[in-house]
């Protein structure tokens, strides 16, 4: 199983966007993904399902989390350490869809 980092590089750019912001079913914000150290994986893996999916739907979720490769296991076994993997279990779990609004840098 590939790497996460090996998935990564084939992840969009993320220049010129400042963060994602996950809506609900209601528009309300359900999360942020900031353009910032620590976090600009999981930027560029959020846009990259957005890509395919169109938002992030349970379908997505579960590429997300294959693509996630070895920190989904760890999310697994420390819930909260990795909020954004957290996110797409669920998803998954309460078969739910959020959409993306990305805000310029």
């Amino acid at each position: 199983m590939p790497q996460f980092k090996a998935n990564l590089d084939t992840f969009p750019v993320i220049d010129g966007i400042a963060r994602l912001e996950l809506l609900d079913n209601t528009g309300k914000i359900a999360g942020v993904i900031e353009n910032k150290a620590g976090s600009q994986g999981s930027l560029r893996l959020y846009l990259h399902l957005v890509n395919l999916y169109g938002s992030i739907t349970p379908e997505a979720a579960e590429k997300g989390l294959e693509l996630y490769a070895e920190h989904t296991a760890d999310a697994e076994d420390n819930p909260g350490k990795h909020p954004n993997i957290d996110r797409l279990f669920e998803v998954i779990e309460k078969q739910q869809t959020l959409t993306i609004r990305k805000i310029a840098a």
